[in-house]
């Protein structure tokens, strides 16, 4: 395994993870969405929309460089079998669905706050490193810059999409649900 290429696709996430819980947690940027989104799945859904739109952007970025062969970087391989960003994040979707299973991050003291955010970051990472080869799940085949490879900016741009609907929607659907239970 070239482990060059996966120390920086770790490397990124680390580096996406440290940043965005020092945002969250030392700027007034943290503090103003703290205080101003007080609904906390709704602060999770920012997070994770955030988390998702960087870790896409920068995941074609990095596959762009590979493409058109711009050093240092390389396709990850492991006994010749190129192994595809799509691995990483559907073994990442699974460690935050097993955290969020045993309540990670869920109560309400200071720990488990940085522990919400902390998952919410993962969860949107997560879901670029596993979208983003969307097309390859349809064609069971590398064609993420072939025509077909087009389904996958679009699945992208759907969840995210989904993401902002629910941090933008939640008050409307909270409302609409009260509505429904007084009547």
């Amino acid at each position: 395994m070239q482990l060059k290429e996966v120390w920086v696709i770790g490397g990124g996430l680390a580096l996406l993870v440290v940043c965005g819980l020092l945002v969250l947690h030392k700027t007034p940027a943290g503090k103003f969405i703290h205080r101003h989104i007080t609904d906390r799945p709704r602060r999770r859904m920012l997070v994770a929309a955030v988390s998702f739109a960087v870790t896409f952007c920068g995941l074609r970025l990095l596959t762009w460089s590979i493409h058109n062969s711009i050093s240092p970087f390389h396709n990850v391989e492991m006994g010749g079998r190129h192994i595809h960003h799509m691995v990483w994040g559907i073994l990442l979707l699974l460690a935050v669905g097993y955290g969020w299973l045993a309540d990670v991050g869920t109560g309400t003291v200071d720990t488990s706050i940085a522990a919400s955010r902390l998952m919410a970051i993962l969860y949107g990472a997560a879901a670029a490193l596993t979208l983003d080869e969307f097309a390859l799940w349809l064609n069971l085949k590398d064609v993420y810059w072939a025509r077909e490879g087009r389904s996958s900016l679009d699945a992208g741009i759907i969840f995210f999409a989904l993401l902002l609907i629910g941090f933008l929607g939640a008050p409307v659907g909270k409302a609409l649900a009260r509505r429904g239970k007084t009547q």
